[in-house]
């Protein structure tokens, strides 16, 4: 047992397994769909680490991310497929990390289909940039935090623990299998 729940009175451990976890995954790019994006391969100035966007969670559990092809990203998922995401959705919940896989892919159509006009900002010609690659990621497990009844009711339960001494956390995390 974790020491920060040994006087928790509540079960505060779910770990989430195929659908449950997936559906977890989901939920947290629905509030932010914004993620440090992790390599292995550490090339570029930023040793590996930087922020990326989802386009998409599709409905066979892939994560979908444009990137540019002439990119540290594009560089160094060529050279080491293995990546972590980590995400955070609010100031005091919703947190998450992923180990993942991802692949580098062309295609066109799907480019299309995951075309936002404010990406135009990194791909100035538009959804036809020769520059564009898509990165598809592969969730495998992971690890998440969050709240059991949202942030209010949490954050209650934390002012009256102090108050009376009692830890009356409503965290909840637990293990991600996909």
């Amino acid at each position: 047992m974790d020491s920060i729940n040994q006087n928790q009175s509540e079960e505060n451990k779910e770990n989430l397994t195929a659908q449950g976890a997936w559906k977890k995954i989901k939920d947290q790019i629905e509030l932010s769909d914004t993620c440090f994006f992790c390599t292995e391969a550490a090339m570029g100035p930023s040793s590996g680490v930087r922020p990326m966007s989802i386009q998409q969670a599709d409905k066979d559990g892939n994560l979908w991310i444009m990137i540019a092809n002439d990119s540290h990203t594009y560089q160094e998922v060529s050279l080491d497929s293995r990546v972590k995401l980590y995400f955070q959705g609010s100031k005091h919940a919703d947190f998450m990390y992923l180990t993942a896989d991802a692949t580098i892919h062309s295609d066109e159509a799907k480019i299309k289909e995951l075309w936002n006009p404010i990406l135009k900002t990194w791909f100035t010609e538009g959804e036809d940039d020769p520059r564009i690659a898509l990165l598809k990621v592969i969730p495998s497990n992971g690890y998440y935090w969050d709240n059991k009844h949202g942030n209010f009711v949490a954050g209650v339960k934390i002012m009256i623990g102090a108050a009376i001494g009692k830890t009356l956390d409503d965290s909840i995390e637990g293990k991600l299998q996909v």
